[in-house]
This record gives structure tokens, sequence and C-alpha cells, in this order.
């Protein structure tokens, strides 16, 4: 939580320069877009607030936001490689078995100035709770001091308002001496209370168009927008451009009501109605309940829905074409912006697996795991029955480390970095602390070795963007490569869960990932640990190694029988000793008790 708080506030200043291009951009078409379409390019801005909240993989970067990935190393969280070796461990003396090589990474204790801001983040908010529970207060007192409308002349004029904006629903009328304007509440129960000094002071013109201009908000829907600023305000309370974003927006919904009373006027009426704001500008105000909508305004917005009253014009077709080609293009511009905050801010850190029509039944394997907390996947493909050890940990994305090699390699062949008869990468001649790497590689050799520098290798000649392509494509866990290009699969910022790790190797397998048959079967070449007349064994060891000790261990593979086939993965976490050897015996033990190894 510490870093999603450091991430937000970094994400806002992306929010603050959305929120400027914004600005700009009604400023630009200030002359071509409605009043309307000014008030409902701020629902854009909305929905982009939402983004930190919402799972990365929900957002779908376009691949011309890819080279964010460059910008977004700059601000990962300062992991370096430190050379150290976790010697390898083969669980049978089969020289096919792979070594499990790694090496450490340095990496930063949480920091204490990410849970300040965190405390800081959610005392504001009970703090901004607590004033809308205030005014919501202070609302229902008003509700129960006003008395339903008496006056008949007002009570003519309402219904003959209702039937002019074709609104069938009967909204009740109050009075009240405790507002000096009008205003509408409620989004399921909506309400109208009025003033008693302008009933008192009645004069019909000004009474309509103050009740036209109430009934545009519940038309309009301009309740469920109260809500939602309201939200916004208590979330954002921090950031003074969000608090003036939505000012400017709720001074554009009265214009964008001003403007649906002027379509039903006629021309005539137009300086009536503005007589009507300039009549009551001393009287009207802000009201101080965040959940209405209202006529009132401070001098200030009067003069602006004056200015706009003044010159209003009703659209021809043309400027309503022109209007909506400028909105969709606004519309465009800022949700192509959401990539950048949505990497920013966004955390998941559990797999959404919708299981409900899976065939799956939960063991418990603790005693294969003993000091490890874990879990181990198995999907049964002539069944079509998983089984699952730890539903938690079985969704809990953790970094693949060498695990992904198996997906960079078909990668590299799909972009023709290697091929399937050439994979071969000259050693680049630096000494790496394990002998197997101080050599030129193959494919073969470096999957078996788990050769770092040879994927390295190719994630250089493949380019960030290719790499964010190819993730996205297979939808490889969480998506994120903000983590520096050399290591952001050893933990950092690539994650994925066993039983997304599972589903992979199932469309590798099957050949549904959408690559090459020939790539496909060379990768599956590279990780085959042994074949016998009983089946052919597939797996990739993994280990994260984090300042000198092994956190995070990996097993993952299939098995192929003569009528059956079997994909399995297994991660296990402590403070050391956490290998991917130790995970591969675990594995091994569980598969050879249920019969399949």
């Amino acid at each position: 939580m510490d870093n999603f708080m450091i991430s937000f506030l970094i994400c806002n200043v992306f929010i603050n320069g959305i929120i400027g291009i914004l600005l700009m951009t009604k400023r630009i078409f200030k002359n071509t877009l409605s009043s309307r379409m000014q008030y409902h390019l701020w629902f854009l801005m909305l929905g982009l607030l939402a983004v930190p909240f919402v799972p990365l993989r929900l957002i779908r970067v376009p691949q011309i936001f890819s080279l964010l990935d460059s910008l977004r190393s700059a601000s990962s969280s300062g992991t370096g490689i430190a050379i150290e070796e976790t010697m390898g461990t083969n669980p049978t003396e089969n020289v096919d078995w792979m070594n499990d090589f790694t090496l450490s990474i340095n990496s930063k204790t949480p920091s204490i100035v990410g849970y300040i801001l965190l405390g800081i983040w959610i005392v504001g908010i009970f703090a901004m709770i607590l004033l809308v529970i205030k005014s919501f207060l202070r609302l229902r007192d008003l509700e129960k001091s006003a008395l339903p409308l008496q006056n008949q002349e007002v009570r003519r004029l309402y219904r003959h308002c209702l039937e002019e904006m074709e609104i069938r629903r009967e909204i009740p009328v109050y009075s009240t001496a405790f507002l000096t304007s009008p205003i509408i509440v409620g989004l399921l129960k909506p309400c109208i209370y009025l003033p008693i000094h302008l009933i008192s002071d009645y004069h019909e013109s000004d009474m309509r168009y103050m009740l036209l201009h109430e009934l545009q908000h519940y038309k309009h829907l301009d309740a469920i927008a109260s809500y939602l600023m309201n939200l916004t305000g208590v979330v954002y309370w921090f950031n003074p451009l969000v608090w003036y974003a939505l000012k400017e927006m709720r001074n554009d919904r009265e214009v964008a009501c001003d403007t649906s009373v002027l379509n039903m006027l006629e021309e005539d009426n137009y300086e009536d109605y503005g007589n009507t704001l300039i009549n009551f500008a001393e009287k009207v105000s802000l009201t101080p309940f965040p959940f209405t909508a209202g006529l009132g305004g401070n001098m200030k917005q009067m003069k602006r829905r004056i200015i706009n009253i003044a010159s209003y014009e009703k659209p021809t077709f043309m400027k309503r074409l022109k209007g909506m080609t400028a909105f969709l293009l606004t519309a465009v511009l800022l949700l192509g912006l959401a990539p950048f905050i949505s990497t920013y801010a966004s955390d998941e850190s559990y797999y959404h697996w919708d299981s409900s029509s899976e065939n799956i039944s939960y063991v418990d394997l603790s005693a294969y795991f003993e000091e490890y907390e874990g879990s181990f996947v198995l999907y049964d493909l002539k069944n079509d029955a998983w089984s699952i050890h730890d539903k938690e940990h079985a969704t809990l994305r953790v970094a693949p480390d060498s695990t992904y090699k198996i997906y960079d390699a078909l990668f590299g062949l799909e972009e023709g970095v290697i091929t399937p008869e050439d994979s071969f990468i000259a050693w680049d001649g630096e000494n790496y602390p394990f002998e197997a790497w101080n050599a030129d590689q193959t494919l073969q050799s470096a999957m078996s070795s788990s050769a770092n520098w040879y994927f390295q290798s190719i994630d250089e000649q493949l380019t960030s963007a290719d790499i964010y392509s190819y993730i996205q494509q297979i939808r490889y866990g969480n998506e994120n490569l903000s983590g520096d290009l050399s290591t952001y699969w050893m933990e950092s910022s690539l994650k994925i869960s066993p039983v997304e790790q599972v589903e992979l190797l199932i469309k590798l397998h099957n050949n549904s990932l959408g690559f090459s048959s020939e790539n496909i079967n060379a990768v599956k070449d590279s990780i085959r640990l042994s074949s016998s007349d009983a089946g052919t064994f597939y797996g990739k060891t993994g280990t994260g190694r984090v300042n000198g000790q092994d956190v995070n261990g990996w097993f993952i593979g299939y098995i192929e029988t003569a009528d059956n086939t079997y994909f399995f993965a297994a991660n296990i976490e402590a403070d050391s000793n956490a290998t991917g050897g130790n995970a591969t015996e675990i594995t091994t033990s569980i598969l050879s008790d249920m019969n399949i190894l």
C-alpha cells in the first residue's frame, strides 16, 4: 500500500496535466462545442479519475502508448542486480533436468513516507466524509421544515411546466424559508424546494424560468452527477486542480441548463430569461448542500451565464455536426491518455479468475509444503478438471522469474531474433558467476542453464514496444513492464499467478496463442526434461532472490502420457530457501503420489 500511495501521487501529476489539456481544449473549441457538450466532457474527466483504481488489465493500452515503458522505468522501484549465486538443484541425476541458477535483486525496504502519506490521505477522506454527512444532515433539517407548496398560481404554473417539458412524473414542490435560491434534491425521489421570498414576490415569467431550469436538472439526471462529483471531491480532497475542475463542471452544468431552457423559448424571451438571473443575482447564492442542483451561483458565474444567454443562437445542423466532431476528437484524446494514469496507480495483486464454470476440487497439500507458503495447481486435460491447493495463493500474482523465459523465447522466435534452426547467440565475454553462462548459447542450452544474458539479449533486440505487444497478446499476468528492460521479470513489475501459468501452458500446448507452430514446437523442445515410454515431461524452474535470500520458487510444466496431459504449476514463498529446486521436489512428490509421475 505504501507503493500505491506514492504511485497515486505520481498519477495525480498526470491527472493535473489531463485536466489542463481538457481546459485548453474547451477554450479552443469554445465556439464549436455546445454548452451541453462542454458539460459532458467533464464526465470523461470523472471517468479518468476512476482509472487509478481500475485493474490494469481492464485498460487495454493502444500500441502507440507502449513508449510509456521507457518513461515508467525512470520511476520504478530502484531495484538492481547483485551478482550472487544460487547453486543448481536437480531433482534427479538426469542431465536433461534444468539447473536452477539465478541472480539476486537488491530491493529497497518499504518507505515509511508512503505509509505516512497513506495515513494522511485516509484521514482526509474521513474528514471529507464528516463534512458531507454534516451537509446531508442540514439538508434533512431543511426537508423536515419545508411545507408543501400552497400557492395555487405557482402550482398551476408548475403543472404547465411539467407538460411543456413532457415530464409525466409528479415531482413534489415545497416552500421553505431556509433557502435563497430554488434547488432540486434527490436521486430516486426528487423534490423541488422554492424559497418563500420568491413565492411572495411572485412574477409569472420569472417563476416559470426558474421552474424550467430546475426541471432541466431532473431531465438530464444531474442528481447522479452531483453524487459523482461529491465522491470525486472526497477521494481527491488534496488536489486543488481537481477541485477547480469540479467547480468548473458545476458552472458548466448551470450553463447547459440555461441553454436547454433557451432551446424551449422563443428568441424574444431570451432577454427576459437573462433579466431573471440579473434580478435575482443579489438574492440567490451557491447552495450549501452537496446533493442538490439549483439556479444559484456567485456573481462571477452569473456574469458568465448572462453573457452566454446574450450571445445564444439556436445551433444549425452544420454547427451541431462540427460540435459533435470536436467532442469526439476531444474524447478520443482524453481516453487515449488513460493508460498513463492506470499504469502508475493500478496494482492488481490477484488474478480475478472466473471459476464458476470450472470443474474444480480443492485439496489440502500442506504436508508437502511444510515451512513454505504457496500453492499447487493441476489441470487434467482429459477430464477437464482442476485440483488446487490454497486458492488464495493460486490466484496471487508474484514475479515469474525464470519461468517467463518460456514466453520470452517465443517472442524472440516470432520476431526472428532467433530461429528454430539457428538460435545461436555469442557470449558477450562478461564473467558470470555460473560457468554454464560463460559460453556461447543456443535456446536449448540457455533454457537448460537459465542463462539470463541470453534472454536479455533477445529483449534488447525486440525493444520494449515489441515485448509489451506480445505480453498483451497472450495476456501474461498483470502485463506490467514498468521495471527495467533487463529485470522486469525478476522480482520486479511483471507478475503472474499459478492459475495463469497453467492457463498459458494449456494454450502453449494447444497452440492457441497465435504463434507459428514451428516456433511453438521449438519452445516445447527447449523445456523438455525427459521422455520415455511412460510419457514426456516438460518443465521450467524459477527462483526469485532478493537481497541474497531466495524468497520465491517456481516449477511449472506439463506431462504428456499416452492417453492424457496434465498441466501443473507450483509456487513457494518464504524468507529464505524458497528455490525453484525445492518447488520441483514438492511438485514431483505430489505428482508421484497422484500416480501421474
